[in-house]
């Protein structure tokens, strides 16, 4: 005979594992609806994000570069593209696809808020920088567009990426993007990095290992074939020609060699300077203090003067005057200088 006492706790056990799993709204079956919905909601987003990036880099919107850019299998991709489909956000023509008006805005918000949270995870925090791409692709289906508005205040309104990836306004537009490759530039041409390539991952830590960063100057070297040789200031690089092609480089006939290198650093007092860029070493709460000192790109710096010991020096920066240590400044990369007075002493 069974013990009714062992029966009651058997019951009771199953009568608790059924609810647990059951339960309207909040068992573990619930839970999963919503997970798989979250996870389809995810993926129709990230197959949104890559249309629009197909489309704005004029490449075919097929449904092997859908897969193959959102790196998920052919027929997910088939499956996705189609329930987009059936709620108007894209349309079939022939072999390749397009974005509705509907799909265009929802894709600009993802492209939007991804780039936010890169150029904040890039100017206030800590976060390495080959570390951006994927945090931001976490956040960026977790946030509203009011969300993303308060975001964009809070950092003042930015208007490019950190990688130079022009960001979204609210409005939806989109600035187009400019420049050339830095494997098609002739030996003696010269110019401003504008881009460097987040994907794959890969490509992006080499890049970031070499030193370069936005507003880089360079200038193509003569090499071997195949190679791009290089130079930055003193610094000499041979890459292929593949990775080379992942630098986005604006011509400029203002980069002179005498600027090369140049950082705040260099500037005595009595000279002043204009801001190009802060160095992609300078990270979290170092990068943060600068940008809210006013140091981002076109802002002029007048030297004052030295300490006593040459170290730190008083900077005026949109009329506050700032002590910055040698360490500092040299963060700070300046694109011209002129005297602006008598030099000091």
């Amino acid at each position: 005979m069974v013990d009714p006492t062992l029966a009651l706790l058997i019951f009771a056990a199953l009568a608790a594992l059924f609810a647990a799993i059951l339960w309207p709204g909040r068992g573990l079956a619930a839970r999963l609806r919503r997970f798989t919905r979250l996870t389809e909601r995810v993926r129709m987003e990230d197959v949104l994000k890559q249309l629009y990036k197909l489309e704005y880099d004029r490449l075919p919107a097929t449904v092997e570069s859908v897969a193959g850019g959102v790196q998920i299998p052919r027929s997910q991709a088939v499956r996705l593209l189609q329930r987009l489909e059936e709620k108007r956000l894209v349309t079939a023509a022939a072999s390749d696809f397009r974005l509705t008006d509907p799909g265009k805005t929802q894709a600009l918000h993802i492209v939007r808020t991804h780039r936010l949270w890169e150029r904040f995870l890039a100017d206030r925090t800590g976060t390495r920088p080959e570390e951006w791409h994927e945090r931001a692709e976490e956040h960026e289906h977790l946030i509203t567009a009011a969300e993303a508005d308060d975001l964009a205040s809070a950092l003042g309104h930015p208007v490019y990426d950190p990688h130079g990836d022009p960001i979204p306004t609210a409005e939806g537009e989109m600035p187009a993007r400019t420049g050339v490759p830095l494997s098609s530039l002739a030996p003696g041409e010269r110019g401003l990095i504008t881009h460097l390539e987040d994907e794959p991952e890969e490509v992006y830590r080499e890049l970031v290992g070499l030193g370069l960063g936005l507003m880089t100057p360079v200038e193509r070297l003569r090499g071997e074939a195949g190679r791009v040789s290089f130079r930055t200031g003193a610094k000499r690089f041979e890459v292929s020609s593949a990775l080379a092609r992942n630098v986005t480089v604006e011509l400029s006939s203002e980069v002179a060699d005498p600027h090369w290198s140049r950082t705040l650093a260099d500037v005595v007092p009595g000279d002043s300077a204009t801001v190009a860029g802060i160095s992609p070493r300078c990270r979290g709460p170092a990068r943060r203090r600068l940008l809210d000192l006013g140091v981002v790109p076109g802002t002029v710096i007048h030297a004052r003067m030295k300490s006593a010991g040459g170290d730190p020096v008083a900077y005026d920066i949109r009329g506050a005057l700032i002590a910055l240590r040698r360490e500092q400044a040299r963060h700070i990369r300046v694109r011209e200088a002129a005297v602006v007075g008598e030099r000091a002493s």
